[in-house]
């Protein structure tokens, strides 16, 4: 028996997400922290899906899935969107393998029998994941099929395979590691007390913006919204020990950060940023991959999600890939005047992003 619960995000699941995650797939931005960041600034309006099963005569908690209520524009009608705020990667619930047929269905009873929409768009699904096959099963018992916008591949790691061990950018990623240490002493520190989170996020956030993303007007500093968030964020997530910024330093000084998340025994590479006055010797690359090599040497990490796209440097520096996809799921019955107008902006989108990377690659050759 599944009970499902519709309401505000729950920081006080601690517990209960700790057990769930131990044996479930993994999502760290459905961490019931991450969530809490979301409404205590006011960044997003979330909905939190909890999934309970009986154990034994007490409820365990099988299942957490966040959706995020949405318009594209004033008049137009809301969605759910399964990326629960902006700065997530990963759509998917986050699910108990015992439980994923039950708990997935449950879902979506729960949604319709709701005053929430119907309508879900699914950005960056784990396609490899328990949930994913679940929900497929679950939409042919309705008699609906997901809209299938885009199937993907995400850089993405495990102790077993992935990592690149020989070939043109392992000799190269020696060769940036000789030419930096001969400016002086170097140094990977990844302190995870929640004092050093602190203050590595804030030079983290100092080097995004003095890079070209500070030009553009898109680092996270350039939006004091956006600064807000992420800075609770990370706040929430260090108080549980489930961040990190990791730090490539030159005699002292930093020359490059990457954010990471972890949600059981997976870590999320989540950004990066650099000074761009070191860029000839790969700061960037070479932080991930030394903190890559860090972290699957530990007890506590399995697996590493990028976070990022297959063209990224993370491609170029792991082989491993899993699966992904973006659908997009009316589970009313039909199709809805929503789902169509959703449909319709999504699809476009993805044309126009299409048309973006053609121009790039021709510029680039």
């Amino acid at each position: 028996m599944i009970t499902v619960t519709i309401g505000s995000p729950r920081p006080d699941l601690g517990p209960d997400w700790g057990d769930l995650v131990a044996r479930a797939s993994s999502n760290v931005f459905m961490n019931p922290a991450s969530l809490a960041a979301a409404t205590q600034t006011g960044f997003a309006d979330v909905r939190m899906l909890t999934a309970w099963a009986e154990d034994g005569g007490r409820p365990k908690l099988a299942g957490v899935w966040a959706l995020q209520l949405r318009r594209s524009a004033p008049l137009l009608p809301a969605v759910l969107e399964a990326l629960p705020y902006n700065y997530a990667f990963l759509s998917s619930p986050v699910v108990d393998p015992a439980y994923a047929d039950e708990v997935v269905a449950a879902f979506f009873d729960a949604i319709e029998d709701s005053p929430l929409p119907t309508v879900l768009n699914l950005p960056s699904f784990d396609a490899e994941g328990p949930a994913y096959a679940a929900m497929l099963r679950a939409l042919a018992v309705r008699g609906t099929e997901p809209f299938v916008l885009a199937e993907f591949a995400r850089p993405f790691v495990t102790r077993e395979f992935g990592v690149k061990r020989s070939g043109s950018t392992r000799k190269k990623l020696r060769q940036d590691w000789n030419r930096l240490s001969g400016l002086g002493a170097v140094e990977v520190v990844n302190d995870r007390t929640a004092a050093g989170v602190h203050q590595a996020f804030e030079a983290f956030l100092v080097l995004e913006e003095a890079s070209w993303k500070g030009a553009r007007g898109t680092a996270m500093l350039s939006d004091p919204e956006d600064a807000a968030f992420v800075r609770r964020l990370l706040q929430n997530l260090a108080a549980r020990g489930d961040a990190s910024v990791a730090q490539l330093g030159v005699n002292g000084a930093v020359i490059a950060a990457q954010v990471l998340m972890y949600c059981g025994n997976t870590a999320y590479t989540w950004k990066t940023a650099f000074d761009a006055a070191y860029a000839k010797y790969s700061p960037g690359a070479l932080l991930v991959d030394r903190i890559t090599e860090q972290l699957l040497a530990s007890p506590e990490i399995a697996a590493i999600n990028s976070c990022a796209a297959e063209s990224s440097f993370m491609g170029q520096l792991w082989a491993g890939r899993r699966a992904m996809a973006d659908l997009l799921v009316d589970i009313g019955g039909g199709k809805s005047l929503a789902y169509c107008v959703e449909a319709l902006r999504l699809a476009s989108y993805q044309r126009l992003r299409s048309l973006r990377d053609r121009m790039r690659q021709r510029a680039a050759a």
